[in-house]
């Protein structure tokens, strides 16, 4: 039990950034952090051997759904995890902060389930079949929606580098 809290803890600064991706609000990630974390250890007794990252992903996840349909069931109408702000762009020379906050609101406007994988395989650097686990989905499922994913971020990508051209009479 104790290498397995120990385990946990490795796995903390994981969980913070991908409920920090989702969210957008680190306050928001930390409570669900910190929700996931309880429930974990509530669970521990009835977690199978095993990598225990795709386990804790899973009671995120998990947690995450069930929020989502209590805002659903209270008629909200703002997401948490979108951002808003309409911070200016930086000057000149910043080009790579310009295009990774272009790439992070690309990513934000996927859908969450296109969203979630993108983030747990290339960010959290989980496998398909963990991933699959983690969402309750098939493994095709999880390849299909990385596929759409990626190809949505490439056409925004396009779209954002295409010049705009301009008619002088």
């Amino acid at each position: 039990m104790a290498s397995a809290i120990a385990d946990m803890e490795t796995c903390v600064p994981a969980l913070r950034r991908y409920a920090s991706a989702l969210l957008g609000d680190r306050d928001a990630a930390d409570d669900l952090v910190h929700d996931c974390l309880v429930r974990a250890l509530d669970r521990l007794h009835t977690r199978q051997d095993g990598d225990i990252r795709p386990w804790l992903f899973g009671i995120m996840h998990e947690l995450l759904v069930s929020r989502a349909r209590r805002v659903k069931l209270r008629d909200a109408t703002q997401t948490p995890y979108r951002d808003d702000s309409t911070a200016p762009i930086e000057s000149a020379g910043q080009d790579d902060r310009v295009s990774g906050r272009d790439l992070m609101r690309a990513v934000d406007a996927l859908p969450e389930d296109q969203r979630s994988v993108l983030l747990l395989i290339a960010v959290e650097d989980l496998s398909y079949a963990e991933t699959a686990r983690v969402l309750g989905v098939q493994v095709d499922t999880v390849m299909s929606r990385l596929s759409l994913a990626r190809e949505t971020l490439r056409k925004s990508s396009s779209d954002a580098a295409a010049p705009a051209l301009w008619r002088v009479k």
